[in-house]
């Protein structure tokens, strides 16, 4: 009677539920004489919400009739994680550091940078995010790497009597990018504050201009107040 009640020696194979609802896998094993059992969830964005990514024992297997089968489902809602800061490390590092996540690398967009290979920012549908910024599981994050300086040198623009906002737009223009920033103290608003000195300058010494290459960096200094540019001083007089 013993073996009866324990059903001893009488032994089935586990049928593959794997990519079926919950639903549909439970009455599955039950008609297949097992007992089913949600044991875990977890969240994958390639398979519908609530279908089954794992089970234990996995397909195949010899079992007692009458084993439990653990089922691991898909969450029906993504869990929220918050957004990593990855400018500046790179791609390699940010790939694995969004994956630790459960976040996904998207599109890959290159710009030129003098930091070969390295994250200028963080996209979300096309919009920067901020770190910390809480988003769903499994979304997708667009990278801008820098791709290293370009091969053409062009002349420095001249930034001298711009805003700084004015000069940024100039430099993404220009495939450019902003150096080290100094504000002098009185400066309360900086993206309004005017540059009244630019490292490298337009011209150098010799009245030649200055080149750079897409990728490359202008330092500038930001003053509260708006340079005078005097037009009235007049070029020397040739010698005869």
């Amino acid at each position: 009677m013993l073996g009866i009640i324990t059903k001893h020696g009488q032994q089935l194979t586990v049928p593959d539920v794997k990519g079926k609802t919950v639903k549909e896998a439970i009455a599955l094993l039950e008609k297949a004489g097992f007992e089913a059992d949600v044991r875990d969830s977890i969240f994958i964005d390639s398979i519908p919400p609530l279908a089954v990514w794992a089970q234990t024992p996995d397909k195949g297997a010899t079992v007692k009739v009458g084993r439990t089968i653990y089922l691991t489902v898909n969450k029906v809602v993504a869990p929220m994680v918050k957004m990593p800061d990855l400018e500046g490390l790179t791609f390699r590092s940010a790939e694995m550091m969004l994956k630790s996540l459960r976040l996904n690398v998207g599109d890959t967009i290159y710009k030129p940078d003098f930091a070969t290979n390295t994250v200028l920012q963080q996209l979300l549908n096309g919009k920067k995010i901020k770190p910390g910024t809480l988003l769903p599981e499994g979304s997708n994050v667009t990278l801008i790497l820098s791709s290293g300086t370009g091969s053409i040198e062009n002349p420095v623009p001249d930034f001298v009597g711009l805003t700084y906002a004015e000069a940024r737009e100039i430099l993404n223009a220009s495939n450019l990018s902003a150096g080290t920033v100094i504000i002098d103290p009185n400066v309360t608003d900086t993206i309004n504050a005017y540059i009244i000195k630019q490292v490298p300058t337009r011209k150098n010494e010799i009245g030649d201009f200055n080149m750079v290459r897409a990728g490359e960096s202008v330092d500038f200094w930001l003053s509260a107040t708006k340079p005078v540019k005097d037009s009235t001083i007049k070029a020397p007089e040739p010698e005869q």
